[in-house]
């Protein structure tokens, strides 16, 4: 592991011997490659100038909250951009298991119940749904990986397919049982304590069980990223395919396993959306992908292939949601928070491409 402190004072006297025109370069490229931070540090500095409640334990138990929600999702798309690929499908997969979750963990006493001979809500049977929507999640995950490591297509193209597939999926679902595509709500109180019971409290703002969950996954991926030979195989088939197939890695199955454990963690977070929004809807995921995308861009996931750390994933979307949350206190509706959405997924990917083109 790089020491900080010898890295900084290589830095300082690789600039000590820069001429002019190379340290202003030098600057010039430590602003543009740290743009995103720049400006999240401005909109922090603002935001607690004129509202007094934004640098509170209160606003970081909120922060923290959000950040655990939209982490999994972020760590499982990850993956897939390390291949130098997407997943457009992966906010319609956390609708799908969203509603999965919340019909199978419904009270058994409420009237608009869908399905009235499921048993009680127990905690084995909890855990017997989660393992069930995330099976679902990798198996959607698994055909994603299986049409693009197969016929070479391309990851757009794929998961664009599957998730208008899941979609439909989705309107089929809520049309059962005489549903007549209504919200699914009801959801069992021990559901609601399992995912979102008080862990501790924060400034007087209760922190959610869920945080635990997404700092277990953390410690997960990061030893699947880092110490395992499926996450050396994944960042060398980002590298070069062509040179990691000569190198024996198997890259049918690395494409494969990678699609399929992303499934597995949008899987989990329909499981969580679902108790976070108090009830599932046809939409409920819609776009979800976008935050994804853009705080694993941000987090110096490169669309280039073969980059990335978890670390970086965990600062991407920190930053992401410590904008949104900036913007809101700030007053900004939130249609203007799509625009500035895209705008912000447009100038990560811009940033990221032209790192690539400088060290190229």
């Amino acid at each position: 592991m790089v020491n900080p402190i010898n890295k900084i004072k290589q830095v300082s006297a690789d600039y000590a011997q820069m001429d002019a025109k190379d340290k202003r370069q030098f600057w010039i490229d430590g602003i543009l490659n740290n743009a995103l931070y720049i400006v999240m540090a401005i909109f922090v500095i603002y935001t607690a100038m004129v509202r007094e409640n934004f640098l509170t334990m209160g606003s970081f138990a909120n922060l923290i909250t959000q950040v655990a929600a939209y982490l999994p999702m972020a760590l499982g798309i990850a993956g897939c951009i390390v291949l130098t690929g997407t997943d457009l499908s992966a906010g319609r997969v956390a609708g799908l298991t969203a509603a999965v979750a919340g019909v199978l963990l419904q009270k058994s006493d409420f009237a608009n119940k869908m399905f009235a001979n499921l048993p009680e809500v127990t905690i084995g049977w909890i855990f017997a749904v989660l393992l069930i929507v995330v099976a679902i999640g990798a198996a959607i995950g698994f055909v994603n990986g299986f049409f693009v490591a197969k016929f070479s297509l391309h990851p757009f193209i794929v998961t664009l397919s599957t998730q208008l597939m899941t979609y439909g999926i989705i309107l089929w679902f809520f049309q059962l049982n005489g549903n007549n595509g209504q919200p699914i709500s009801g959801l069992s109180k021990e559901y609601k304590n399992f995912v979102g019971g008080e862990l501790f409290r924060l400034g007087g703002v209760a922190v959610p069980m869920y945080v635990l969950y997404a700092i277990i996954l953390v410690a997960v991926m990061w030893f699947v990223w880092n110490k395992t030979a499926f996450g050396k195989n994944m960042f060398a088939v980002g590298s070069n395919a062509e040179a990691a197939k000569v190198s024996g890695v198997n890259v049918f199955w690395t494409t494969v396993l990678v699609h399929t454990l992303a499934g597995g963690m949008y899987g989990y977070s329909g499981f969580v959306e679902g108790v976070r929004s108090g009830s599932v809807a046809a939409n409920t995921g819609l776009n979800a992908e976008c935050d994804a995308i853009a705080a694993c861009v941000i987090g110096g996931v490169s669309f280039v292939g073969g980059t990335g750390s978890i670390s970086g994933i965990i600062l991407g979307v920190f930053v992401l949601r410590i904008i949104f949350v900036a913007l809101t206190m700030l007053g900004v509706d939130s249609s203007s928070l799509y625009i500035i959405k895209g705008a912000i997924i447009l100038c990560a990917c811009a940033l990221d491409m032209r790192k690539y083109l400088v060290k190229k």
